[in-house]
């Protein structure tokens, strides 16, 4: 009797252990046959993310359309000032680390824990960037495991150059403004490689919150951080600067008045001009 019964306990935790992992393995089986083709993006352009897609979604659900101001440039074309800015500002340690900001993830966490809900996630550019791309703004644990395994695939795939040129691409920089340059000629009637520091600095500044700052509101909260940054990129501080927080995050499901925006502009770059932007070469500066 007892060692049917032990046979009976092996056999209903065996069932249980199986029970387990086969949702478990089917939700990692589905993540990895979902997994977007980050390796394309060596020499392709995105026509499309999943960010713009989600602003057009929002708008339509308040009915009505939003533009969308769009042009696409090489690294080699946007002002130094602003890629020093913008790297600055989101992600100091980009050009050392592998796609993970440990230490912000520390902090991030502990923030978390002591509001009780995941408000903060200590994402880095290229973390950003499968966000822009693939992702919602959903907070939650799933999205941000799915954010992981194609933040680890955009490391693997591409160079820094080519990570920080697609970010500065198809980054929001107001309502219906993706792109360093569309950023450049809405905000400052000018293209993004003819920038100044203190251009640049404003960009950089506006990132985290861009459609409550379009236009360009220079409220203190907003002058603080572009002075702090601007600091740093033009005195050459090796410490990155010390950005607070905005003092009230920005619901993604709102959606401020839009501004008239110039035609849309399609992704123009020639392709042969991309394949030879220097893809591969390590990076060198920032």
């Amino acid at each position: 009797m007892r060692k049917s019964t032990k046979q009976s306990r092996s056999r209903v935790k065996a069932f249980l252990i199986i029970g387990l992992c086969l949702p478990v393995g089917a939700v990692l089986f589905f993540w990895l046959f979902a997994m977007p083709d980050v390796s394309s993006l060596r020499t392709t352009n995105p026509t499309v993310t999943a960010l713009i897609e989600a602003r057009q979604a929002q708008a339509a659900e308040h009915g009505r359309t939003i533009g969308r101001h769009w042009t696409w440039v090489p690294l080699s074309r946007i002002s130094p000032s602003l890629r020093q800015a913008v790297v600055a500002a989101e992600d100091a340690l980009f050009f050392t680390h592998e796609g993970f900001d440990w230490e912000g993830i520390k902090v991030a966490a502990k923030y978390n824990l002591e509001a009780g809900e995941f408000k903060r996630g200590g994402s880095t550019i290229t973390q950003q960037l499968a966000k822009n791309l693939y992702l919602s703004a959903e907070r939650s644990l799933i999205r941000k495991a799915r954010e992981a395994l194609i933040t680890r695939s955009l490391e693997h795939h591409l160079t820094k150059e080519r990570i920080l040129e697609l970010y500065l691409n198809v980054a929001e920089w107001g309502q219906g403004v993706y792109g360093a340059e569309a950023a450049a000629r809405h905000h400052f009637k000018k293209s993004a490689r003819d920038l100044t520091a203190n251009e640049a600095a404003w960009l950089a500044a506006i990132l985290p919150s861009p459609r409550r700052y379009d236009p360009l509101r220079k409220t203190t909260f907003l002058t603080r951080r572009h002075n702090r940054i601007l600091k740093w990129i033009t005195r050459g501080s090796p410490q990155p600067p010390k950005l607070e927080q905005a003092p009230k995050s920005e619901p993604d499901s709102e959606l401020e008045p839009e501004p008239e925006l110039e035609p849309d502009h399609q992704l123009t770059e020639p392709q042969e001009q991309e394949q030879t932007e220097g893809y591969n070469e390590s990076p060198t500066s920032e």
